[in-house]
């Protein structure tokens, strides 16, 4: 394997300078570049990520830790900051961490023993106080939650104000009767739950505690979720759905049912069904751009001072299934 060493021999220079032309720095003189670099392109010299790593203290890799990379929100924002990342030369650890808090510890602290160069997290613990002894030596970002008991930065969307909008635009359709359904009630479905609730206080309505319904993750707790309120003697005619897994998962149970909805969270051909649904877009795409960014911006500058915490807007798309105007598939944005 050609070594820096190697590419200093033949364009007669240090490997110092090896490294400077390597790393584009502009106070090499011209003819010592020209010289490099045909060294470099002649050996097909190619970095040790090892090395690099032994002199750097860390390695060209940013982890990412998410409860499920299935979820098309996650994997959205998987795929943006693996854009960013890759922007600055460096690669992308993507770990699932699932529903256990225990595990989800032992994951996130194996991966940053790895000596990574930073972390973005979407945690399932509800007390991150275990990445206090990291955190003063590995940039942290958190998306989708923010930390709980340790100081670091986070990006979020507004969960309150969209489940606040989604319930507001069912009331106002005259559906009185309003499911929340929903998986476990942490970040940031509890946010969720609290403007469906003030959604309801505001027009004067007692929400009904066994319209709210959790635990649904797939198929089977869907169905279970949907029969238990149809046998409601007076069940709900619209289900606000917290997020996007809930919301592929009742589709099934909610053919048999006409019922509005209105999900938390786009999912692929939510616009293609009959009816299309309305969602709550959260454009993990760009949680994804924002957090990795932060991460750079952290590298590069450790001691600079941020915004900690940074809550991005939702915008309610509106389709058939909240009973809108039929104005095509797309629907109209509402803020």
């Amino acid at each position: 394997m050609t070594t820096m060493r190697d590419v200093a021999k033949l364009a007669k220079v240090s490997t110092k300078t090896v490294s400077r032309v390597f790393n584009d720095d502009p106070h090499v003189l011209p003819d010592t570049r020209m010289r490099v670099e045909a060294a470099l392109r002649e050996l097909n010299y190619v970095p040790n990520a090892v090395a690099t790593t032994f002199r750097a203290g860390s390695a060209p890799i940013i982890g990412l830790a998410v409860p499920d990379l299935v979820d098309p929100f996650f994997a959205s924002i998987a795929q943006s900051v693996g854009r960013v990342a890759a922007d600055h030369g460096m690669s992308v650890s993507v770990t699932s961490i699932g529903t256990d808090p225990l595990i989800e510890r032992k994951i996130v602290e194996t991966t940053l023993s790895q000596s990574i160069s930073g972390l973005i997290i979407a945690p399932v613990t509800t007390d991150q106080s275990y990445l206090r002894p990291w955190i003063d030596r590995t940039p942290v970002v958190f998306v989708d939650r923010t930390p709980t008991n340790v100081h670091a930065d986070s990006f979020t969307q507004d969960n309150h104000g969209g489940a606040l909008s989604a319930t507001e635009l069912l009331l106002q359709r005259g559906h009185l009767r309003v499911a929340f359904i929903g998986d476990t009630l942490t970040q940031p479905t509890a946010q969720r739950l609290e403007g469906y609730v003030e959604a309801h206080r505001r027009r004067g309505i007692d929400h009904d505690d066994r319209l709210v319904v959790l635990d649904v993750w797939d198929r089977r707790s869907a169905a279970a979720a949907m029969a238990q309120l149809s046998a409601l003697e007076d069940p709900p005619t619209a289900i606000f759905s917290s997020n996007d897994r809930s919301s592929m998962a009742l589709i099934p149970a909610l053919k048999a049912d006409d019922l509005a909805m209105i999900s938390f969270g786009d999912f692929p051909m939510a616009d293609m069904l009959t009816p299309a649904v309305t969602v709550i877009d959260q454009d993990p795409a760009s949680l994804g751009i924002l957090a990795a960014e932060r991460i750079f911006d952290r590298i590069e500058h450790r001691h600079k001072r941020y915004r900690r915490r940074t809550v991005i807007p939702v915008t309610l798309v509106e389709r058939q299934s909240s009973g809108g105007p039929r104005s095509g598939a797309k629907g109209a944005r509402r803020r």
